[in-house]
């Protein structure tokens, strides 16, 4: 499978066509970035893990019902994926406070909430990824109420799914952020990637931060805090 034009570049990878049009190549960076572009980096290694572990659980989460765009790794930074067209939505789960949910209502971070809560920010860098409930989202035309259910559903079963694989890794699962996209034909599948970019984990003996935020923050131990998360996930499996 060749790489042709490069279709587009974000802020942590590059999509590529391929001779097949429904066939697009993801190459993932080492960039990082947070507050919606205003810091910008670079934490060694991490296209490599982000890789690799969004296909360990896009593997998985096929087998669970959720149908993702996965379709073969091809090296340690490149993956083979369907053509989707993005739905312009951001889903979030969360299951403990933390991050923007804690400032936005002014409580603690570690709240462990009885149920786990869903927003949706639209898709918008101008506008700073601003949240967005259900009604508007299909007022705008981003998305139907059909289309919006089946996104909640597969979005609590992903939770559900990588609730148990982190606990099985001495980690728990805060939150997270996932995208989804439309095949050719209509059907909805899990697009983008699921990793310390996109997830929220904490040790669950210590409360250590292993994701992101240690970027975000400041904290130090970038790298060493996503190589200790794939670590115990290539151990577990």
């Amino acid at each position: 499978m060749e790489k042709k034009n490069e279709m587009y570049e974000g802020k942590a990878k590059k999509v590529f066509e391929t001779e097949d049009p429904e066939v697009l190549i993801v190459s993932y960076k080492d960039d990082a970035t947070a507050f919606n572009g205003l810091k910008k980096g670079s934490i060694a290694g991490k296209g490599v893990i982000n890789n690799r572990m969004s296909n360990i659980l896009m593997a998985k989460l096929e087998k669970k019902g959720v149908p993702t765009h996965l379709i073969k790794e091809l090296s340690d930074r490149e993956t083979a994926v369907k053509r989707v067209k993005i739905l312009p939505l951001e889903v979030i789960i969360r299951n403990i406070s933390a991050g923007s949910f804690a400032k936005r209502y002014g409580v603690e971070e570690g709240i462990v909430f009885k149920e786990p809560t869903i927003e949706f920010s639209y898709k918008n860098d101008d506008l700073g990824d601003p949240l967005m409930n259900d009604y508007h989202a299909v007022a705008l035309g981003l998305i139907t109420w059909d289309e919006l259910e089946t996104v909640k559903k597969y979005a609590f079963i992903v939770n559900d799914f990588l609730k148990e694989v982190w606990k099985g890794c001495g980690v728990t699962l805060v939150d997270f952020k996932i995208e989804f996209g439309k095949t050719s034909d209509g059907t909805i599948v899990l697009a983008d990637e699921i990793s310390p970019d996109t997830c929220r984990l904490w040790d669950s003996e210590t409360g250590e931060k292993l994701d992101k935020d240690r970027f975000r923050r400041d904290l130090g131990g970038v790298e060493e805090a996503y190589e200790e998360v794939m670590r115990r996930l290539t151990e577990s499996k």
